[in-house]
């Protein structure tokens, strides 16, 4: 099977091969000297012929995305009716409450009935 190669990955492949040629390399496709006078002995167009006869041993390692079960998993939602949320809602606000008062957030003399009379007295 031939692999196909993005562009970026055969100028990647071209420029690797033609730097080891210009490091005096031995070539891995036989020329004769006539071809290679031609081509006045450039690295790069001998990497590039290289390339399109198919004689370099590369391999690309194409990374692919992981898919993880657990972040594609649907969201469960509970179904509760409105007096089920205020219900909720009141027993969450009554725990946050108490825990305010064990770590001494909230003053004894403060409590809920006398913040609700302030707060209509305000408004008046």
């Amino acid at each position: 099977m031939e692999q196909q190669f993005t562009k970026y990955e055969i100028a990647r492949i071209i420029g690797a091969r033609a730097l080891q040629i210009a490091m005096d390399a031995p070539l891995l496709l036989k020329m004769p000297v006539e071809k290679l006078k031609e081509i006045r002995y450039d690295a790069l167009k001998i990497a590039e012929e290289e390339f399109k006869g198919g004689v370099l041993p590369i391999a690309i390692n194409r990374p692919t995305p992981r898919k993880s079960r657990d972040k594609l998993g649907q969201v469960k939602e509970e179904k509760l009716s409105d007096e089920e949320l205020i219900e909720k809602a009141k027993e969450v606000e009554k725990e946050i409450v108490e825990e305010a008062k064990e770590m001494g957030f909230v003053n004894e003399g403060d409590d809920e009935d006398s913040s609700e009379a302030e707060g209509e007295g305000k408004e008046e």
